[in-house]
């Protein structure tokens, strides 16, 4: 390497552990977020669309890919 490409790697290297830092003192200051399940559990049971989903997670892990093939809406 020459030296102005050093110069310029140890520039760029300067800068990413600038903003990892930066980036590490943001985290450390931010307050906990909680389980993000918590959060988001119930969220859908008012939608119906929700069960169909339901089912269709439930067919595939037993094995009914079935469910999975286009839909002929002709």
């Amino acid at each position: 390497m020459t030296q102005t490409t050093n110069v310029s790697v140890e520039k760029r290297l300067a800068a990413v552990e600038a903003a990892l830092t930066e980036l590490q003192k943001q985290v450390a200051m931010s307050p906990a977020k909680g389980d993000w399940v918590q959060q988001i559990t119930g969220s859908f049971e008012d939608e119906p669309e929700f069960e169909v989903v339901l089912a269709y997670g439930r067919a595939i892990r037993q094995g009914d890919y079935s469910v999975l093939e286009p839909v002929d809406q002709s």
